[in-house]
């Protein structure tokens, strides 16, 4: 009697495993397949290109690379010289010509004070003559401006609170105008670029929170969806040699899902977590429901 009672329990325990097994299974299978996550997930910040707006020889550089910076702190020096000089002979223009107007309207005034005495002609020229002098005079005022900017200008400062990116320049180099010479990562753009399969966009809405696990790394890290591209490219449309559309055929048994970016912002970083931009992480969306409960 006890024989059958043992195989019932053994049959019984065996369905039982079976069946949690299959239940887990099958619950894996729903979260792979339908589950708003990805392991395509990058951290992205903004890369701040540092482009000098004269040209010259770097005289001082103020920072090493991949170093740390601050808004406005020094970057690297230009040779100034050159700017000094063409501000002081800016400013010895201004002051010629101030004299050469002072004396202009002097005589315009002289002549308006003999009255008829004095031409008709020769008071217009006295006249035209204190206005072009008081042209010029406000013309050299402005190249005095431009000197002084350009002496400014300079001075090479960090436009954000961020990062050297891997290579600062060195003391001597020549630098141009408008080429960028070095970069800075703005450490308060960093954020997360998740890539997720088309089918799993019902499950995303913004605002919803993100649960984020950078690889290589235990901490975990929090944020919230911030928003979803509005376009991707179409790799399978191009437009032909007369303007028509050039589609790829495709099969219609092989239909590969395309990968939306969603943008994410962090909200709880621990403080010994290393944020550099371009690291993965794999990114799961927080269910509205499950985090209501919680």
């Amino acid at each position: 009697m006890k024989k059958p009672i043992l195989t019932l329990g053994r049959v019984v325990l065996t369905l039982l495993v079976v069946t949690l097994a299959a239940v887990v299974v099958w619950r894996m299978v729903m979260y792979y397949m339908y589950a708003p996550w990805t392991r395509d997930g990058h951290i992205r910040a903004d890369i701040v290109q540092i482009a000098p707006d004269v040209s010259g020889l770097i005289q001082k550089v103020e920072v090493t690379d991949n170093q740390p910076v601050h808004k406005g702190q020094v970057l690297f020096t230009i040779d100034q010289d050159r700017f000094r000089l063409a501000l002081r002979q800016a400013q010895a223009t201004v002051a010629e010509r101030q004299e050469t107007w002072e004396q202009a309207r002097r005589e315009n005034r002289r002549n308006r004070g003999l009255g008829n005495l004095v031409a008709r002609e020769q008071l217009e020229e006295s006249q035209s003559r204190e206005a072009r002098a008081l042209s010029a005079l406000g013309e050299s005022k402005v190249a005095v401006d431009a000197a002084q900017l350009n002496l400014d200008r300079s001075v090479i400062r960090s436009p954000v609170d961020g990062y050297l990116n891997d290579r600062a320049p060195r003391d001597h180099e020549f630098v141009t105008a408008g080429r960028p010479v070095l970069s800075v990562v703005d450490a308060a753009s960093f954020h997360i670029d998740g890539y997720f399969e088309e089918t799993k966009l019902d499950g995303i809405h913004v605002g919803q929170g993100v649960d984020i696990r950078v690889i290589g790394d235990n901490a975990r890290l929090t944020g919230h969806v911030v928003s979803i591209v509005a376009g991707i490219e179409d790799r399978d449309r191009s437009s032909g040699s007369n303007l028509l559309p050039n589609v790829n055929p495709a099969f219609s048994w092989v239909r590969l899902a395309q990968r939306i970016p969603v943008r994410i912002a962090f909200d709880d970083v621990p403080a010994d977590f290393r944020m550099i931009a371009g690291r993965t992480a794999t990114v799961s969306i927080i269910d509205d429901t499950q985090e209501g409960t919680r």
